[in-house]
């Protein structure tokens, strides 16, 4: 009697595969068995004296207009970035706020006298997507009496405040001056201290944002 010689074929193919796993699949394969790594969250920071007693009229995502007011002081900027959690996913509908002085280090807040420039909106809020993206138009932060350039960050959900900070300009002479940039550590100096630079229409900074929920 001939046996067949299929079952014997198929079984010496799935003890080459077995231990012939072709070198492309070999990272993918790592990667899917290793957990992810948990990110740092964003270091917080005190929330200072001027958040505002009360929101402006107007508090979009465009600081640079004020009701039917334009600011053209200062250098303009877009900032933009993405609020993830630890595992890297995006916290939808979070709440992301800021706010900051005028070009003349001017906040619109009665403990500074209401100096700040009308046409300077001063606080902005947008709230963010499924992607976990917020974008604002604003100004490059200036300095004032005591402090380096800074804008003011807090991100919200539902009735949780998740994160309140600062951002800092990248290479401002002023940060090694400035006692809260000072205490941060290495880490939370580059997580907090962002680049501006030069784009179509006026500056750019990429601040990425992760909370713990």
């Amino acid at each position: 009697m001939t046996l067949s010689r299929r079952p014997w074929l198929l079984g010496a193919a799935a003890a080459v595969a077995s231990v012939a796993t072709p070198a492309w699949l070999t990272p993918a394969l790592a990667q899917t068995a290793q957990p992810s790594t948990p990110r740092r969250p964003t270091p917080g920071q005190t929330e200072g004296p001027f958040y505002p007693v009360r929101l402006p009229d107007d508090h979009d995502g465009d600081l640079l207009r004020h009701g039917n007011r334009r600011y053209d002081r200062g250098q303009a900027v877009w900032l933009d970035g993405v609020v993830t959690d630890l595992d890297g996913r995006p916290v939808q509908d979070a709440v992301v706020e800021i706010w900051q002085c005028d070009h003349a280090g001017h906040y619109h807040h009665p403990g500074d006298g209401n100096r700040a420039d009308p046409a300077f909106q001063g606080f902005g809020r947008v709230s963010v997507g499924r992607d976990g993206r917020y974008r604002f138009r604003t100004l490059r932060p200036a300095p004032y009496s005591g402090r380096t350039p800074h804008i003011h960050v807090k991100v919200r959900l539902d009735r949780m405040d998740l994160l309140t900070t600062q951002l800092y300009v990248a290479g401002d002479p002023g940060n090694e001056r400035d006692f809260l940039w000072r205490r941060l550590d290495a880490a939370g100096r580059a997580a907090l201290t962002v680049h501006f630079t030069p784009g179509v229409d006026g500056l750019r900074a990429q601040f990425p944002i992760t909370v713990q929920l």
